[in-house]
């Protein structure tokens, strides 16, 4: 069933050719463990970065060198995962893990927890707090994180994404209900908060989308390069944009906004570093080695969905295609 998605992402790559330029693009590092085999959520710490597989995976955090792509630390939670596919910055040596996969649309809650990470092998036992849309199921993969620490959801549809907010104070003793609060165009696989704190982008297997945040104002969008299934994106506390995709040992890719999207971004004319200096984030809290124990704590701009005209109808076509196919897959699987 992945084999039959990643042909399907392939041939939505060849049919989106219309549209904004594909960002520039260099390869960072390649992630080496054999472990990480399903990489569709990315957070970027600066030295390190850490991901997780999704369904079908131990509910691990990877800590990886983002110099040589080895993975330092591992962390394994003991959370019930159904299927992990977001994960989003919480604040130093910690990250927001996202259990809101739901391909089926048949889980009544998902969930989230604040889990820690750190060099070596760590095991945690986070507080999971359930988050219940208020107009039934979703699946979703992407999951961000505001800079109060209010979370957002942005569920993963062909029509189009809606974004959904959580409480500002979750509880772990009852089931959280999110509030509907914006729609975007966009098949959502993972989004990220700029380091200015008032935009986020929002990726696609083929694009990537600016929006101010958190009103969801769309700015412009661009094509990103080929991955085998391209799902994650992270934006680091010195504004680096990266890429990552599921399959074993794949490349984790650096982009950059255009030039025309950044000043939009920046509010400058001008080429200039970003992210501003008055804007630039903290710098993560350095993660030392593991004890072994839980750690203590302006105008719309073209959509960034796939082009218009007569692609797009190629495009709907070969993603029903794709469902069906898989539809029948799973069926035969389980019969």
């Amino acid at each position: 069933m992945r084999a039959g998605l990643a042909g399907l992402v392939a041939l939505l790559a060849l049919v989106a050719t219309a549209g904004p330029a594909a960002a520039a693009d260099h390869v960072v590092f390649r992630f080496l463990d054999p472990a990480i085999v399903e990489s569709s959520a990315l957070v970027d710490l600066g030295a390190t970065v850490v991901t997780a597989n999704d369904s079908g995976n131990a509910p691990d955090l990877y800590l990886v060198d983002a110099r040589t792509g080895s993975t330092v630390g591992v962390t394994h939670l003991h959370v019930p995962g159904v299927d992990i596919e977001a994960l989003a910055p919480a604040g130093g040596s910690h990250v927001w893990v996202g259990d809101i996969g739901d391909n089926g649309h048949q889980r009544s809650s998902v969930s989230v927890a604040r889990a820690p990470v750190a060099r070596g092998r760590l095991d945690a036992t986070p507080t999971s707090y359930r988050l219940a849309y208020p107009d039934g199921p979703h699946d979703a993969e992407s999951l961000v994180a505001a800079p109060d620490g209010r979370l957002y959801v942005i569920t993963k549809e062909f029509t189009g994404g809606t974004v959904y907010r959580a409480p500002q104070r979750l509880d772990a003793r009852r089931v959280n209900r999110l509030q509907r609060v914006a729609r975007v165009p966009d098949f959502a696989t993972d989004a990220a908060v700029l380091p200015d704190g008032r935009h986020v982008v929002v990726r696609t297997y083929w694009s990537a989308v600016v929006y101010t945040f958190p009103g969801f104002r769309r700015l412009g969008s661009f094509q990103l390069p080929a991955q085998r299934q391209g799902e994650g994106i992270s934006v680091g506390p010195d504004g680096r944009i990266l890429l990552s995709s599921e399959g074993v040992h794949q490349p984790v890719l650096q982009v950059t906004l255009p030039t025309g999207l950044e000043e939009q971004v920046t509010g400058r004319s001008e080429p200039s570093a970003w992210p501003p200096a008055s804007a630039a984030a903290t710098p993560p809290e350095s993660i030392g080695p593991s004890s072994g124990h839980t750690l203590q704590q302006p105008s719309e701009q073209p959509s960034g969905g796939p082009p218009r005209g007569w692609t797009w109808w190629a495009v709907a076509g070969l993603v029903l295609a794709g469902v069906l196919g898989v539809g029948t897959a799973v069926r035969r699987r389980q019969g």
